[in-house]
């Protein structure tokens, strides 16, 4: 029997999912990360923050704990709160997933919307500059900041580095989602200290400035930023692909009607960065990527025709393909 105290106790982050038939080795495995309370790896990030915060300030009942979100850490923040007695108060905006905003509502998270686009195109630079301005007038308000606080790439140093070192003996290929850069950053530094010989893909979404990339409007939340997180400063990776969103749509697609996983779209992306990889690989490599969420939160986007055509201009075309957007029909 599993006995936990606290819901952020029920953490399963071990699964793996073979998937053999998608490349040239059949020795490819997804690492399922949602199989959570929270549903996704923002878990493991949210755990550590707040019991840094923890540390810092000592007890948080009756302070204003604060977070920009687009969806996965802001729910795991808001179940932590709520059973520790916390007040959470999430930013969010438009790319933000309606069906996580509505679980963060219901353990009791206050919604803060911003509407206006960075000088980027994204939202990221609004979200912050929301946060500045709570801080400034509000003197119980704790800004966790995922996006520079070493405890987000920490809690995936002692975890998930740990895990997959203990799954496989070797792993050739490793593909991991760039969004904050806290997931990638803590692998990274955990593979380095074994010496160990992965070849260490990040991947990113076309528009995003994380990497270097020109910025344009991104619509699927998860990877990418408007703003390069400190996280990935300095990171010592192999190779970046930068996936275009329509891309992951399809392979998100692919993986529900073949593989019988509903992914989300920073999974899409990975299966889109590995399926690149594929001339490359040999009979035997050991290939994993990293799945963060569930596709759940995605019903009304990512596998929702009338969303795709409507955001993208494009019809989806049949998931037996893996199109670049020049081959997607306007």
């Amino acid at each position: 029997m599993t006995l936990a105290v606290r819901p952020e106790e029920l953490t399963t982050f071990d699964p793996y999912l073979q998937l053999p038939g998608v490349v040239y080795t059949d020795e490819l495995y997804l690492k399922v990360e949602h199989l959570n309370t929270a549903g996704s790896v923002k878990m493991k990030a949210a755990r550590y923050l707040i019991s840094d915060a923890e540390k810092k300030h000592g007890d948080l009942s009756g302070r204003l704990i604060i977070e920009s979100s687009s969806g996965n850490l802001g729910i795991a923040l808001a179940m932590i709160c709520a059973a520790r007695n916390y007040k959470f108060r999430c930013v969010v905006d438009p790319n933000s997933n309606v069906a996580a905003i509505a679980e963060m509502q219901a353990y009791g998270a206050e919604i803060h919307r911003v509407c206006d686009r960075d000088e980027n195109g994204g939202y990221l630079g609004t979200r912050l500059a929301a946060i500045d301005q709570i801080i400034a007038t509000d003197s119980t308000a704790i800004w966790l900041n995922q996006y520079q606080n070493p405890s987000n790439p920490i809690a995936h140093m002692a975890l998930t580095g740990p895990e997959l070192a203990a799954a496989f003996h070797h792993i050739d290929y490793l593909f991991i989602g760039v969004g904050t850069g806290g997931t990638i950053r803590g692998v990274v530094d955990y593979l380095s200290r074994l010496g160990t010989a992965t070849t260490v893909v990040a991947v990113d979404t076309v528009g995003s400035v994380t990497f270097g990339d020109d910025p344009a409007p991104r619509y699927i939340p998860g990877l990418g930023t408007s703003r390069r997180p400190g996280h990935v400063q300095g990171l010592d990776v192999d190779n970046i692909e930068l996936v275009d969103e329509l891309a992951a749509v399809v392979e998100c697609r692919r993986l529900a009607r073949e593989h019988g996983l509903l992914a989300g779209g920073s999974t899409g992306s990975v299966m889109a960065a590995i399926r690149r990889y594929d001339s490359g690989f040999k009979k035997h490599d050991v290939v994993v990527g990293i799945s963060p969420d569930s596709g759940q939160r995605y019903l009304n986007t990512i596998f929702d025709d009338c969303w795709v055509a409507t955001t993208f201009g494009a019809v989806v075309p049949s998931v037996s393909a893996t199109p670049t957007r020049n081959e997607l029909q306007p």
